[in-house]
């Protein structure tokens, strides 16, 4: 590989990072994070995830993948953060209409892996090109990263008390992934300040209690949890607080004051299918498997499955008043 001055490498690798498509990005040196898996490590022994029973044991798989980039892509010396904004002004899960099933807006339009992973692949030519041969790989939310933690360790924000990454620019509402490569780049300063301060807004909304305390979550009281990664033909009793939503949840992050800081995206990729937004959740209980996979190609809402789907939305129909109870 070719020499080359690593400060201006990295200042023009993230102008060709907003080029393709990103809204933020930053440089970390790779190597262990270690304080991130003292905590990690705690969070798997006492069963938050889950358990060995629950949804997410894939979890406790590739810890040390998990926690060393140099481990998950051997000769890994810098971790390339990047992240896009989803965020659509004026839009709300549900449409604020009565009956509605509500879908997390990271779900209205394509599926995000995909959308990012094309990004990356672009960003990742271009270093290959510049430098003469780059090695190393591309993740969205994909593989064993802890993406949070190296957004916070390049510079581009903070985990909040709702676990969330927020960043001062575009609030939380934003996709992340990485590029971990063997090409040494400027790092950016890590993320230092905790803006949350003594606001509790978060913690308060949860509708089922699973932020129990800051920068904590029980992910089995999470909605998102059940609605998303539970595979199961039947939900637990705490479904009676589920409310309308029928894919993810998106209120702790509706309250947050950061929020406000919310840009919209621009990618036509995020925007919502029709439909999305305001469909009557009776209306989507009815919905047969060849419909399910016509309407939900290519979006993440396909992770639920059809029969977790018709289970999450008749549950919503409950919630809202709309029935939908026969089996």
């Amino acid at each position: 590989m070719p020499g080359y001055d690593a400060s201006a490498l990295a200042r023009d690798l993230k102008a060709e990072a907003r080029r393709v498509g990103f809204d933020g990005v930053g440089v970390a040196v790779a190597e262990r994070l270690d304080v991130e898996a003292r905590r990690l490590d705690a969070w798997l022994a006492n069963g938050r995830h889950g358990g060995a029973s629950g949804a997410m044991t894939w979890m406790e798989r590739n810890f040390e993948k998990r926690i060393d980039p140099t481990v998950l892509v051997p000769g890994a010396r810098s971790v390339v953060s990047v992240f896009a904004s989803y965020w659509q002004p004026d839009r709300r899960p549900g449409g604020g209409e009565p009956g509605a099933a509500k879908i997390s807006r990271y779900a209205w339009g394509d599926d995000y892996h995909d959308v990012l992973k094309e990004k990356l692949a672009e960003l990742f030519d271009w270093l290959d090109r510049r430098t003469g041969g780059a090695g190393g790989r591309a993740f969205v939310d994909s593989a064993p990263v802890m993406d949070k933690a190296w957004a916070q360790r390049a510079g581009l924000g903070w985990q909040a008390k709702n676990t969330n990454l927020i960043t001062p620019t575009h609030g939380s509402f934003v996709f992340l992934g990485e590029l971990i490569t063997d090409v040494p780049l400027a790092p950016d300063a890590p993320f230092a300040a905790d803006h949350c301060g003594s606001c509790t807004r978060c913690l308060d909304a949860c509708p089922t209690g699973a932020l129990d305390a800051p920068y904590q979550i029980d992910a089995t009281r999470c909605i998102s949890y059940w609605t998303i990664e539970h595979p199961g033909p039947d939900l637990p009793a705490l479904a009676a607080e589920f409310g309308a939503w029928a894919f993810g949840c998106d209120v702790c992050q509706d309250v947050c004051p950061w929020t406000k800081f919310s840009q919209p995206t621009r990618d036509a990729r995020f925007l919502p299918r029709p439909g999305t937004e305001d469909t009557p959740a009776a209306e989507w209980a009815e919905i047969d498997l060849p419909a399910f996979r016509e309407r939900f190609r290519r979006s993440p809402v396909k992770r639920a499955g059809w029969e977790g789907f018709v289970r999450n939305v008749r549950n919503a129909a409950r919630a809202a008043g709309g029935g939908a109870e026969r089996p």
